[in-house]
């Protein structure tokens, strides 16, 4: 038998080398399948094994996967993105190795099902409604109240989410998900929301463990643009407590508990609300965050999960970690970025990362892909970690020149701009 290999199910534009990293320090083989190995960079820039294949297609996985086992011990096989997350469960349900729970995986990707399960267990969500058309979104719009929260059913990092204040806003964005602008990956269904009011807070778990909880806010309202995260979030004894307690029971409303899950919620007047559960790690800066904060390595442990061993969740540490994400004001061609370096010179500041390159076309399309880089920081004090993260950030700066009208037409019916590996200085 030859190398021990972990299977990926596809990559991921911002946390899929961290996965190859680790599972290397684990003295494992990666290999990455994906629909479109292109999509990231980092498997060309390291020469990393990777299989073109059919992501969609379980059959066709399943082949490949045996394939690749006549000439490797296949340890484990996991996934970064969520919307191959279930189809790993079934992978490793007929490989018989350790993973999620497909059917509880599925339940939960579907925000509409998750919805009612959360509700039947009596957790506290927002008012919602499932719409097909536009004159339910305006109904439903006008029942709950507005603002209100319009999104996809399906779909994850803030993609064709909005804060509708008003009937214009909610008709214009009904029409963008309805009229062909946004990308589905299932049938057109649209979640209308009660906006809980209040801060934001994510949790992390682990093998039904809390393992940390982040305050987060978002950049320029009504998307949902993160443009800053800090663990630990500053909460009192009793708003932990309550917090966490939610949580778990989300896990047990959701059939899940296996492995890692992500829940996010607002603190409203009356309490936490549930904005939604997440079946897998949280994407972008958070599993660093969580490594400086608690000394706890969540890719690490997950593949170790996912390869049979036991997970190692023990805090090693207690410090203070924050990220600031690099949101461009418009749309346009990068002319350049600059600052990199001289930021990732402040002392406390462990990591500037930058998505992209002089003269890339940016054509931001109101979600997680919108962000062009980061600093992340971390020190003893929640005051001293928000003064580096400030203070490195002023360092940074760029310039964008606007397209022509035509000029972005064009290049918004192509898309945004390309995916590119983090160009990462780490102290």
């Amino acid at each position: 038998m030859g190398n021990r290999a972990l299977i990926m199910i596809e990559g991921h534009r911002r946390i899929g080398l961290l996965f190859i990293q680790a599972a290397q320090r684990l003295g494992l083989h990666p290999i990455t399948l994906s629909a479109d190995p292109a999509r990231y960079p980092y498997l060309a820039a390291e020469s990393l094994e990777n299989v073109h294949v059919d992501t969609d297609s379980l059959d066709a996985l399943i082949h490949e996967c045996s394939r690749l086992s006549k000439t490797y011990e296949i340890a484990g096989i996991t996934a970064a993105e969520e919307e191959v997350y279930a189809t790993v469960g079934k992978l490793c349900e007929h490989f018989d190795l350790p993973g999620p729970n497909a059917a509880s995986v599925e339940r939960c990707c579907d925000k509409f099902a998750q919805r009612q399960l959360l509700a039947e267990a009596g957790i506290p969500i927002p008012i919602y409604r499932l719409a097909a058309n536009e004159t339910e979104v305006k109904s439903f719009a006008a029942e709950i109240g507005l603002p209100v929260i319009v999104k996809p059913a399906v779909g994850t990092g803030s993609s064709g989410v909005r804060l509708c204040r008003n009937l214009d806003a909610l008709a214009e964005h009904t029409t963008y998900l309805l009229g062909g602008k946004h990308k589905w990956t299932s049938l057109p269904r649209i979640l209308v929301e009660e906006f809980a009011r209040g801060p934001f807070y994510s949790v992390d778990t682990m093998e039904k463990e809390i393992i940390g909880v982040c305050t987060a806010d978002f950049d320029r309202p009504p998307h949902f643009v993160f443009s800053r995260c800090t663990y630990p979030a500053p909460l009192t004894d009793d708003e932990y407590k309550c917090i966490t307690e939610v949580s778990l029971n989300c896990l047990r409303a959701l059939g899940l508990g296996w492995g890692p899950t992500t829940i996010e919620l607002r603190w409203t007047i009356g309490g936490p609300v549930v904005v939604e559960v997440n079946p897998r790690l949280a994407g972008g800066t958070n599993p660093r965050l969580i490594k400086l904060a608690y000394g706890v390595d969540l890719i690490t442990e997950l593949i170790k999960l996912v390869t049979g061993n036991e997970c190692d969740l023990r805090k090693k540490q207690s410090q203070t970690a924050g990220s600031r994400h690099l949101v461009p004001e418009r749309d346009g061609i990068l002319d350049w970025i600059d600052g990199h370096s001289r930021a990732a010179a402040v002392p406390g500041v462990d990591q500037v990362g930058c998505y992209v390159k002089a003269k890339t076309p940016i054509a931001r399309n109101f979600d997680y892909l919108d962000s062009i880089g980061h600093v992340i920081a971390a020190s003893p004090s929640p005051a001293l970690t928000e003064a580096t993260l400030q203070h490195a950030v002023e360092l940074i700066s760029w310039s964008i020149t606007p397209f022509s009208t035509l000029d972005e037409q064009e290049l918004r019916s192509a898309g945004s701009h390309p995916p590119a590996s983090v160009d990462a200085s780490t102290r």
